[in-house]
């Protein structure tokens, strides 16, 4: 059925691409390369346009072009973000003809939706920050998830984790993915009540990014957005394309195929602008059970009402399934002599080394504990809280699934109202609808390999001869909407001073509950979760248990900005305030009304102030500096606890004091450029809630509050590139990241009196910052041998790791100040190859094709890229082993992975 469907897609495709094609006709070739006026550097991804035409192209990443034309005289105009545009009337008969552009910067506007997003300028902006174009996207992203070509930039840590589609992290300077803004066309996305980003709701991102900038620290976003780590801004710019329609078809190991086709109209009488794309994609995964079934849709149009106001509009979305790896293992558990080998260097003799390899069998590299053999009479169907669906696969059963669809819609407009002002607005609407699957109940457990799974034939025994289900599989909910306005007006004071306000409005609305997915032989499940049931109740597929509550998150914020230029001298100062509500009500729970139980935490205020300045000490260096200081609100898990509604008395901002300096420098012949910077956060304040269960078996909760700590680091990046044939590149990174003090935490239990509360010490000071290596190497070298080929080799080296751990098993005065477990040092290396085939072999100018291959982990590197200290499931200090590397649960890098495609553009 799936192979029908995408039989009929690309049928269609292939339709519409020679529907379009037809239209070509012979043409004349225009040349030549795009670049600053005052620098010489080639501006990749310019646009060059025929005026009042649709023909159109964009330069490579050597500023060059090629465009067809007719014979005849034409108007070209050449335009790039944050230039003015230059314009030449050129009359073309017969010969081919050269014609190349100098843009000049303009010092006081970027383009409309690069000023809303808050973007970053070369020699400019006072921040640390790194762009990737969207070349760089297109040869290097290969379909992984969008944080994943990032881990060539400073102070960037991406993986996949467990190896499911959507499942990557990213790490910024010692900080998760809660304390960096990702920011689509300047919109937040990050969760508005945990500041997470589930990467499988924005699959389709990667196919239209236009860029990505990576701007680290406190960055030059002006919205109160968690950009402690950094901000990734990603930009998709509809009106950048020409009329074309593309079609790329990749293959790659593990059965992964994944068909894109995109159709852009390119500007119509200078007004209107349209694309639209789509994309499906399926494989079984690597590991065990990470299956992904995802379609993907990106939508855009562009009306220019004036030339003083414009219209964008944007939609994106991602329906998808995909199976989970979500529980990090013991390193024996996959392979007993990399586990030897790490173990061995970790100091264990070969007697406790051998308890941990007898207690813990080996299940191979592919080892998924969410990922069971099926029972005999397993039911084809399951039920996901929303209808029937077909489970994914006959031969297993997926304990963890995740399925969701979040689609995000942008309308921006922006207003020219004179030469002096400029006022920007964007209107936009999330809804998520989806969830995840667990267990829930008695479970029947297999216990043969290295950890427990799901023992789906016994569970169906049990149940099947108790008759009501003991255990099943459920449901865990999230269906929400958020609605967000940003309005902010720029004004330009004189030549040299520039003042921005804004306002930043959202309100978010997050259903929480949970359903039966599968009874597993039973007959119905018996609960009675709520106090409005009257009783107990046999539950079908479907119905809601466990916890059924709403919660909402009102935002409301301001900010004003100036910006001083003059000469060679840029700076900028910022003050901003924000004010946040949440609310929790628990429709299970009588509030002693009759009414649902509810609770809000009234309101919350944080606030930024930051500036800097940049200063040009001849053409080749710049320097620049920044500070900032960050009170940021705690996030609702801070607040209100979620399951049991409590409100966690008196809730503490989280401070940030950021100090930032660094140097730009290239050569006069512009062949050799870097950049170094040197940071220093300070993290104050920081809280931590967690569920917790004591020997005694009774649960609790921990509220840790005043956690400090510090980040400090240097951060390099070079270019050379001595031949238009080769480039080396290098961004290398080394942090110094820790927790500073010991802090005490309040326990409250579960059950029992209030009163029997108390205070609990946490004993971290020295503890080194984990989840990320803190010294990084990226190191590459693309060679171009020929026109439209080339070739990429990357090296990435990591040390410095220290595993990731919860500052609430750091209770034991014994082990106090004993260090985080650090992770073996590794390195891994990718190939990147495209060739664009030249179109006198294609024999027509009617298209192009372009052939691409990657290979990821070249050498099939064993390492460890994910790691958990000190876990407290598959920990053996109990057998006489005391090492933090046994006690540890660690996610292996992907073995060598593989990448191929074809993509065909008709203009």
């Amino acid at each position: 059925m799936v192979m029908n469907a995408m039989l009929r897609l690309r049928s269609l495709a292939l339709a519409v691409m020679f529907l379009f094609a037809g239209t070509a006709y012979a043409q004349v070739t225009i040349s030549g390369a795009v670049s600053d006026s005052e620098t010489g550097d080639a501006l990749p991804g310019a646009n060059v346009v025929v005026e009042g035409t649709t023909l159109g192209t964009a330069t490579d990443q050597n500023g060059r072009y090629t465009l067809s034309v007719p014979s005849g005289t034409h108007s070209f105009t050449a335009s790039f973000i944050g230039y003015d545009d230059m314009k030449e009337v050129v009359t073309v008969r017969t010969a081919d003809v050269t014609l190349n552009f100098s843009l000049n910067f303009k010092s006081q506007q970027l383009e409309a939706l690069e000023v809303f997003a808050s973007r970053a300028v070369e020699r400019k902006t006072p921040v640390a920050f790194t762009n990737v174009d969207k070349v760089q996207v297109q040869r290097e992203l290969a379909s992984r998830d969008v944080p994943m070509v990032l881990n060539t930039t400073p102070s960037v840590y991406a993986t996949m984790q467990g190896g499911g589609a959507g499942d990557a992290r990213v790490n910024v300077r010692g900080f998760n993915q809660r304390n960096v803004a990702i920011m689509i066309n300047g919109v937040p996305v990050n969760d508005m009540e945990n500041g997470w980003v589930y990467w499988s709701n924005w699959d389709g991102v990667g196919d239209a990014t236009s860029s990505i900038q990576m701007q680290r620290g406190l960055s030059a976003v002006n919205l109160a957005t968690p950009s402690i780590g950094g901000t990734m801004n990603i930009i998709t710019d509809p009106t950048a394309n020409s009329r074309q329609v593309l079609a790329k078809q990749e293959v790659g190991n593990d059965g992964f195929l994944k068909s894109t086709v995109s159709l852009s109209t390119g500007l119509i009488n200078g007004k209107y602008a349209f694309t639209v794309s789509g994309v499906r994609k399926t494989g079984e995964g690597y590991y065990d059970g990470t299956w992904t079934d995802a379609w993907a849709y990106y939508g855009a149009a562009a009306w220019n009402i004036s030339d003083k106001q414009r219209l964008d509009f944007y939609a994106v979305g991602a329906p998808q399934r995909h199976g989970q790896n979500l529980y990090r293992q013991n390193l024996a558990a996959y392979d007993h002599e990399y586990a030897r080998e790490v173990f061995e260097e970790d100091g264990l003799t070969d007697s406790e080394i051998d308890a941990v390899l007898n207690d813990i069998p080996e299940a191979g590299r592919r080892w998924n504990q969410n990922a069971s053999r099926a029972a005999s009479g397993l039911s084809s169907t399951q039920n996901n809280g929303f209808g029937e669906v077909d489970r994914a696969n006959d031969t297993f059963l997926n304990e963890r699934e995740n399925f969701f669809h979040k689609p995000q819609v942008n309308l921006n407009h922006y207003y020219q109202i004179n030469d002096r002002s400029l006022w920007s607005t964007v209107l936009y609407y999330s809804g998520g609808k989806g969830g995840g699957t667990g267990t829930y109940g008695e479970m029947g457990w297999d216990y043969s390999g290295p950890t427990r799974v799901i023992d789906v034939q016994g569970t169906y025994d049990l149940n099947q001869a108790n008759g009501s289900s003991l255990g099943i599989l459920r449901n865990s909910h999230n269906v929400q909407y958020t609605v967000g306005a940003i309005s902010k007006f720029k004004r330009t004071i004189n030549e040299n001073l520039t003042a921005e306000v804004g306002l930043d409005w959202r309100t978010a609305e997050i259903q929480h509950y949970r359903t039966v997915r599968d009874l597993m032989g039973g007959t119905g499940y018996l609960r009675s979760d709520s106090d409005f049931w009257g009783g107990e109740r046999s539950l079908q597929p479907g119905d809601k248990f466990n916890f059924d509550n709403t919660n909402t998150v009102d935002w409301f914020g301001g900010f004003a900005q100036a910006e001083y230029s003059k000469d060679a001298l840029s700076a900028y100062g910022m003050v901003g305030y924000s004010a946040i509500s949440y609310s929790f009500e628990d429709f299970f729970r009588d509030g002693g009304d009759g009414n649902p139980f509810t609770i809000d935490s009234g309101t919350l205020g944080g606030g930024q102030i930051k500036g800097g300045a940049s200063l040009e000490l001849n053409d080749n260096i710049s320097i620049f500096g920044n500070a900032g200081y960050v009170s940021k609100a705690p996030i609702f898990d801070g607040v209100i606890d979620d399951f049991s509604g409590a409100k966690l008395d008196d809730p503490q901002n989280e401070t940030f004091v950021a100090y930032e300096a660094g140097v730009d420098f290239r050569s006069t012949d512009r062949k050799f450029a870097g950049k170094v910077n040197v940071y220093h956060t300070i993290w104050n304040d920081r809280t931590i809630t967690r569920s917790v269960q004591e020997e005694s078996g009774d649960d609790g909760l921990i509220n840790i509050t005043g956690l400090n700590a510090l980040h400090s680091g240097v951060e390099l990046e070079l270019a050379y590139q001595p031949l238009d044939v080769i480039r080396f590149d290098l961004a290398s990174s080394f942090g110094d990241w820790y927790y500073t003090d010991d802090v005490s935490a309040r326990y409250t239990p579960d059950q029992g009196d209030p009163a029997s509360q108390r205070t609990v010490e946490i004993f971290t000071k020295d503890l080194k910052v984990g989840d990320a290596p803190q010294t990084q190497v990226a190191y590459s070298v693309t060679v171009f041998p020929v026109d439209g080929l080339y070739a990429k080799f990357i090296g990435r080296s990591y040390s410095n790791f220290y595993a990731d751990f919860d500052p609430t098993s750091r209770t034991d005065a014994e082990t106090a100040g004993r260090q985080v477990w650090e992770t073996p040092a590794y390195n891994v290396f990718d190939l990147n190859v495209g060739y664009d085939i030249p179109r006198d072999m294609l024999g027509t100018s009617r298209f192009d094709i372009r052939v691409f291959g990657n290979i990821f982990n070249v050498f099939d590197s064993f390492y460890i890229q994910d790691a958990t200290d000190n876990s407290r499931y598959n920990a053996f200090d109990d057998n006489g082993v005391n090492s933090m590397a046994d006690d540890a649960e660690v996610f292996l890098g992907l073995p060598r992975q593989f990448n191929f495609g074809t993509r065909i553009t008709f203009k």
